[in-house]
């Protein structure tokens, strides 16, 4: 018998918010299936206030509130059973986190976790990886924000190491990212990688999405070292205006997308590693899977209908 789920996400990031609502299918004897049903992303930078002023902005906050309205509504007419909202580094940072989160709560009847980046790690970890995790290379996950980047390490298929950096693109993008976070990065990927063979990196966020998009590749297929640098210098000599309407990013992709590829870059170049596999995972994904496997514990809501 064929049984439909619908779980959701809502991952409240630094430089955007997005909410996913995800089919799962289960039919007995068979292995179960996530299908997307929609997604919806808003560029709402709350990354931008908090990280240059410690505060997300009473416009922001605003906009995120509308937001969340918007996306509770969208889960109850899409008859969604269960869902989490989580959000990670602005929110993490901000002093006026706590207010911002009651707000939401009353307005929109959506509760906020806000989470550490371990956690956050463990629910990237928690994407259908099984595919790369079950092959004999050792893999460095990584996922680019806009306020810190997780690594990841597996090897024989079990996970090793995580660590979170407050290196993300917003953080960049306003300088704010030390020198000696980009050493620790390189020192921490150096020493954790070492000793492990065949190493290959999954990236996942928004920005190497795109790049990969662009390459033409299909799904299965990585992108090699030498095609991300590339990609680096031709992005860089190109104007913020040039990216937008001669590659037809988004303005809020087009000037975040030079320091992702910058840390997926580097990353590679200091584990080794000659091939980044993309495939279409992250938080929201995560999320999903974590609810529905239980193996993170998470504060979900359940839609009264």
């Amino acid at each position: 018998m064929l049984k439909i789920k619908k779980y959701a996400a809502i991952d409240i990031g630094s430089n955007a918010m997005r909410l996913l609502i995800m089919n799962i299918v289960e039919e007995e004897g068979k292995e179960t299936i996530f299908t997307k049903s929609s997604l919806i992303r808003v560029p709402i930078r709350l990354g931008q206030d908090v990280f240059t002023t410690g505060n997300v902005s009473k416009e922001a906050e605003d906009r995120m509130v509308d937001a969340m309205k918007a996306f509770f509504l969208l889960m109850k007419v899409n008859k969604v059973d269960k869902f989490m909202a989580c959000a990670t580094s602005a929110m993490r940072e901000a002093s006026n986190a706590k207010p911002i989160v009651d707000r939401v709560f009353k307005e929109s009847g959506i509760k906020i976790s806000i989470i550490d980046g371990k956690k956050e790690a463990m629910i990237i970890a928690s994407s259908d990886l099984k595919h790369f995790i079950n092959s004999s290379n050792s893999i460095l996950y990584i996922d680019v924000g806009g306020g810190s980047t997780e690594f990841t390490l597996f090897d024989h298929g079990k996970q090793v190491n995580s660590r979170s950096f407050k290196n993300g693109t917003v953080r960049l993008l306003n300088n704010m990212v030390e020198p000696q976070v980009w050493t620790d990065i390189e020192q921490w990927i150096k020493e954790e990688s070492k000793d492990l063979k065949d190493l290959i990196v999954i990236g996942s966020g928004g920005n190497i999405n795109k790049i990969f998009k662009m390459s033409g590749k299909t799904q299965d297929k990585p992108l090699s070292y030498f095609y991300l640098h590339k990609q680096l210098l031709r992005l860089s000599k190109m104007s913020y205006d040039e990216r937008i309407s001669l590659l037809g990013l988004n303005p809020d992709r087009a000037d975040v997308i030079i320091p992702a590829i910058n840390i997926y870059n580097n990353a590679m170049k200091w584990s080794g590693a000659k091939y980044i596999y993309v495939p279409k995972i992250g938080v929201s994904d995560g999320i999903v899977k974590a609810l529905y496997y239980n193996k993170v514990k998470l504060d979900y809501q359940v839609i009264d209908y």
